[in-house]
């Protein structure tokens, strides 16, 4: 398992549900999310490490937008993190009060 930033992560979550993943889409994505805006100079140095690490290639959409698609390992990476996840936070689905706390917690 690659020891990865939570930005690096949402970048994997957003690659991999994006129909044509590209630089603008991919920032429009984590703005919605984060709800505050990705400077250039963050998005696309993860997105250069990412590719270097084998989790995503890289590739040409057009002349001038490069084009983003999760490799096989990155499918992986992502699987392994769900799996861990389910591991302590199960199948759940949140409750209409999602304030709450499990009553498993603090003990």
């Amino acid at each position: 398992m690659y020891d990865l930033t939570g930005f690096k992560r949402d970048l994997l979550y957003v690659i991999a549900g994006l129909e044509e993943p590209h630089g603008l889409a991919i920032k429009s994505e984590l703005e919605d999310y984060y709800e505050s805006e990705v400077h250039p100079g963050r998005l696309y140095p993860n997105l250069d490490d990412l590719v270097e690490e084998g989790l995503v290639e890289k590739g040409s959409h057009d002349r001038r937008t490069n084009a983003y698609e999760l490799s096989e390992k990155g499918y992986e990476t992502l699987s392994q993190r769900r799996d861990w996840e389910r591991k302590y936070y199960g199948d759940q689905t949140p409750t209409e009060d999602a304030t709450s706390v499990p009553a498993h917690a603090g003990n």
